[in-house]
């Protein structure tokens, strides 16, 4: 596994920007530097070919120049390179950038914004040398910024609370800061027109409540609206209703003198005009719906604008190596005061610095296409060329050096812990230490498994939970996904066949989540013998299981006996993925039925796997039948952790206080989905994580008596998002949990029952 090896571009590919002319396009692919124009024409590779990470790679210029963060030298730098053979990297090792988020460069000098993991907003001026913050959040990252197009202001999204974000606009000469947007609501990813006339956003600010389909709640699952600020108070509202001439002679009369203006408005320099005073109630929301909006970008006489839709939270991948794709991009004409559709299923869209060419991801794929006019036009095909638009990321041929890469990747893992574990001091432990004392290892280091291993052992010096290196490019070997039909089989040596033992029972109404073999029609029971599948027999030497290798979502025929001696009957079936949902439902059934006949009807039980999306599915699906006993068991047993306790200890806490009682219907309790009695909890040392802090916090908050065992005892809470180049992840423990009455005394420990 330490030869040299080359690994699929798309898989891999990181990041992108366009030219300023749209021609050519620079690539972060696994952390490394490629440009090339978009169709046709040779790959230059930039700066060192291994054991270096760049990302955010831009052209400084309209030739050869190219400014990139590089973490070089065990540490994140500003280095600027060239396409010019044999031309120097000149690297800013003066700065502490931190961890660099996002990077722009100025459209008029060699000056940059960068905005880092502290939440700071960093002005850097390659030319004089110099750097000075502009300004630091307390609360969270800056959440998107602009250059104004000359160049003399940044625009930028900073959090006043840790609920609420304001759009803020930086004189770069004199570095003063102006609040834009009052301190009520989100305001994110301003970006600044063209013509310096407005400031576009996006802002959570459209109260619109949506009843709950199945509980009394009311929640805003869209919220949001693309918004503008007009910076002069004389600027007219682009949305007002503009005069149209009845005769088109005067039309293009007009347009003549259009053009000769735009000509004119070319040679000059955009000047910003901004009156700050009263500049917060010159917000004006766009004539579109509420939604879930992404990016919002200005171009002449329109905005591109790109939205996703609102979908459940189920089956999320975190560790997905592509970007989320779902999302609709259309722009706004403010000529013809409508929006149009310019593409669906993208992940997130880019447009060149003169604003002519634009460019969308969708998962591993590239569309190049043109901005004026915009192209609304479907791909012809999805193959590469010019005429579909798709790019061919292929082209590039990434090549890796394992021993070098995973030098990369432990340095980075080392750094990641050092800039955002909980505590700076690193609880006293010598991080630099601990660099060193692994670092000299990694010589011995031979296949991805044991490097693995190596960052866990890394990693546990710091004597904490939640620090994880997950995923990552591992040798695959074959791979054969096994078929399973959600039933337990016995070997019967009497007949040489296999009889059916078992058969789960998961929900009728979900193929996927229920026994192959209580499909509507097949008729097979416990006791059954099975013969063959796909007419291969059955033996001692040939399990099922063996016969369903490779059959994971098939169509499958399975031969049982029949009712009469020597008679057989075939049925159709699907062979499941995986058989693991149906029997988790199946036990959790069984232990309510087993409650509920213990207790003859009196208590009700309620299990929850996580404190994730699903956790807060299973509570909710149980929650109105089991909430009318007299008492209710919540078991958080085996549960893996996630972020909702509050959410359920909060519904779990209604008491009843009143009762609404009408003439024909049973009294309805207030407040409504309030349990009609006591709450008992079980728990065990698998409940880990927020299952950790739902237990101990059910004690303090006295619910009922929580029984069982002591948990897990993590509770230093992580947010899962650095990716390695190599497609891994890892966690950094950021979020350390004091309680009211044990303090940081749940970590290491757990909380008993």
């Amino acid at each position: 596994q330490l030869n040299r090896k080359f690994v699929n571009s798309a898989r891999f590919f990181e990041d992108f920007n366009l030219h300023a002319d749209g021609h050519s396009l620079v690539f972060n692919i696994r952390g490394k530097m490629f440009a090339m124009p978009n169709w046709d024409g040779s790959v230059s590779q930039l700066g060192k070919a291994d054991g270096v990470r760049y990302k955010l790679t831009q052209w400084l210029d309209k030739k050869s120049k190219f400014i990139t963060i590089s973490d070089d030298q065990n540490k994140e730098a500003i280095e600027i390179h060239s396409t010019e053979y044999d031309a120097k990297i000149k690297r800013f090792d003066e700065f502490d950038i931190g961890r660099a988020l996002e990077m722009e460069i100025s459209p008029t000098e060699e000056k940059v914004i960068i905005a880092n993991h502290r939440s700071e907003l960093l002005l850097i001026d390659l030319a004089k040398k110099k750097m000075k913050v502009l300004d630091q959040s307390k609360y969270s990252r800056i959440n998107g910024f602009s250059w104004s197009p000359d160049g003399k202001w940044v625009t930028y999204a900073s959090a006043d609370t840790q609920n609420t974000i304001s759009i803020k606009l930086c004189e770069i000469k004199t570095g003063k800061v102006h609040r834009l947007t009052d301190t009520r609501f989100k305001d994110v990813n301003p970006s600044f027109d063209p013509q310096g006339k407005f400031i576009y956003f996006l802002s959570y600010r459209e109260f619109n409540p949506v009843y709950d389909s199945m509980y009394f709640d009311l929640s805003f699952p869209k919220g949001m609206r693309p918004m503008l600020i007009s910076l002069a108070k004389d600027t007219l509202s682009p949305f007002a209703p503009i005069p149209k001439f009845l005769h088109d002679e005067e039309v293009k009369t007009d347009a003549k003198e259009d053009k000769k203006k735009v000509k004119e408005e070319k040679n000059k320099s955009t000047e910003i005009k901004i009156d700050f005073e009263g500049i917060e109630n010159r917000v004006i929301a766009f004539p579109m719906p509420e939604g879930k909006y992404n990016q919002i970008w200005g171009l002449k006489g329109k905005v591109l604008i790109s939205s996703m839709p609102v979908k459940g939270s189920l089956n999320q991948n975190m560790f997905a190596t592509e970007p989320e794709m779902g999302a609709t991009l259309e722009y706004f004409d403010f000529e013809q005061q409508k929006s149009e559709l310019v593409a669906t299923n993208i992940s997130y869209f880019k447009v060149s610095e003169k604003n002519e060419t634009l460019a969308y991801r969708s998962g591993g794929k590239l569309r190049v296409t043109s901005v004026l006019p915009i192209d609304k036009n479907k791909p012809t095909d999805d193959k590469p060329s010019k005429k579909s638009g798709w790019i061919d990321i292929d082209r590039m041929k990434t090549s890796v050096l394992p021993a070098f890469e995973w030098q990369q990747m432990y340095t980075e893992m080392w750094r990641l812990q050092k800039e955002h574990f909980w505590d700076p001091n690193m609880c006293g432990i010598d991080w630099d230490k601990v660099y060193k004392r692994y670092q000299v290892l990694l010589v011995k280091v031979a296949t991805r498994s044991e490097f693995s291993d190596l960052i866990w052992e890394m990693q546990g010096e710091l004597g904490t939970s939640h620090a994880y290196e997950l995923g990552g490019d591992y040798r695959s070997g074959p791979y054969y996904r096994q078929g399973v039909l959600g039933a337990d089989f016995e070997y019967d040596q009497k007949t040489d066949a296999y009889k059916v033992g078992h058969i789960v029972q998961g929900d009728s109404w979900s193929e996927k989540d229920n026994s192959s073999l209580n499909r509507i029609g097949v008729n097979v029971k416990k006791g059954d013998l099975l013969l063959a599948i796909n007419n291969q027999k059955v033996s001692k030497s040939v399990s099922p299981h063996q016969l369903l290798v490779n059959q994971a979502n098939n169509e499958v025929m399975l031969t049982f006996s029949g009712n009469k001696k020597n008679e057989t009957k075939d049925v159709m079936v699907k062979a499941l993925t995986t058989d693991a949902t149906a029997r988790y439902r199946e036990w959790v059934e069984n232990n309510r039925q087993a409650v509920h006949k213990a207790t003859n009807g009196r208590v009700g039980y309620i299990h929850v796997p996580n404190m994730g999306p699903e956790g807060y599915s299973e509570f909710h699906r149980y929650y109105f039948a089991e909430a009318e006993k007299e008492s209710v068991i919540v078991d958080v047993r085996y549960n893996g952790g996630g972020h909702v306790s509050q959410l359920l200890l909060e519904k779990l806490s209604r008491k009843r206080i009143a009762y609404n009682i009408n003439r024909w219907g049973a009294p309805e309790p207030y407040p409504s989905d309030s349990i009609l009695g006591s709450v008992i909890a079980i728990t065990n040392e698998y409940a880990g994580s927020d299952g950790d802090i739902f237990s101990h916090c059910y004690k303090i908050m006295k619910l009922g008596k929580l029984v069982g065992k002591r948990t897990w005892g993590g509770v230093v809470g992580i947010w899962p998002r650095h990716k390695m180049v190599d497609g891994s992840m890892t966690t950094q423990p950021e979020f350390s949990f004091w309680f009211v009455d044990v303090g940081w005394g749940v970590e290491n420990y757990g909380t008993a029952p």
